[in-house]
């Protein structure tokens, strides 16, 4: 009767685990549209940074930050270990931020480079016989791009009853674009001084042309002291990956003993300190 009491309890069991195998199927599908849901509404906001200027709201920027140091903490478990997991999940939040300061600085660098176009437009509008209000529509319309998001949001502005002033005040503040800066000042001193505002546009896209020309040069000029810098940096790792290859464990015995892994963490700290160092070297200011 044992076996017969065993075969039988095996059965029972695997059919019982066959029945909660379904359920849970069942409702792992009707859950799976609304996960996707959520990660595709993820992955616009943080694309919507670049794409549009909009910062993520204070749900929105919750939401981020758990989900990156969730992905980080499942990523690093299954990878390499629940140690290396936490690690990782309590650098998912920074990560995260810099993905949106990321995307953010590539929006205002696409606003500021076409800052030239805008002053274009605008003294084409001007010259054609348009008010500057005129001129801002009439750019708004014939510009694409991250800066003609920006210049229909301040035409949006402006039809609903705000002063020109304050629109473009908004857009310069909003954009954080010095060239678009330069724009909204000479528009607001000749608007109150008087002047040929055209021309003055001309001058400046102009200038922004010479300056991104410049700006190019420079960094042709140091491109190859930054790519030196970062395989100088990059040297110590590889060794350490080689090392690790051709002998496995040769760094779990570094860090077995205490002086040596003070000296690597050392080490770690001073190549951090150097990548810091060459990266505000190399960066380019205006």
């Amino acid at each position: 009767m044992a076996p017969l009491l065993a075969f039988v309890g095996g059965v029972a069991a695997t059919l019982g685990l066959c029945e909660v195998g379904a359920i849970a199927f069942e409702e792992l599908r009707a859950r799976v549209p609304r996960l996707i849901d959520a990660v595709v509404r993820l992955v616009e906001t943080v694309l919507r940074v670049g794409r549009e200027g909009r910062e993520p709201g204070t749900v929105e920027r919750r939401r981020l930050l758990l989900a990156g140091a969730g992905m980080a903490f499942l990523g690093g478990t299954v990878l390499v270990g629940l140690s290396i997991g936490v690690a990782l999940g309590v650098a998912g939040p920074w990560a995260v931020g810099r993905l949106l300061r990321a995307h953010r600085e590539h929006y205002r660098r696409a606003v500021d480079a076409a800052a030239g176009e805008v002053a274009l437009a605008l003294a084409d509008a001007l010259t054609a016989g348009h008010s500057l209000r005129g001129a801002v529509s009439e750019a708004a319309a014939g510009l694409g791009g991250q800066v003609g998001h920006e210049l229909r949001r301040t035409r949006a502005e402006l039809a609903a009853g705000a002063r020109t002033e304050q629109a473009l005040a908004a857009l310069a503040r909003r954009t954080g674009s010095p060239r678009l800066e330069t724009l909204v000042a000479a528009c607001l001193v000749q608007g109150g001084a008087g002047g040929d505002l055209a021309t003055l546009l001309r001058e400046s896209a102009a200038a922004f042309a010479d300056g991104s020309r410049l700006e190019d040069e420079v960094r042709a000029a140091t491109a190859q002291a930054r790519f030196t810098g970062l395989i100088v940096v990059l040297l110590p790792l590889g060794g350490a990956v080689l090392a690790e290859l051709a002998s496995p464990g040769f760094v779990a015995g570094l860090l077995g003993s205490w002086l040596t892994a003070w000296l690597v963490g050392l080490a770690l700290v001073l190549q951090v300190g150097a990548a810091v160092a060459i990266r505000r070297i190399g960066k380019v200011r205006w």
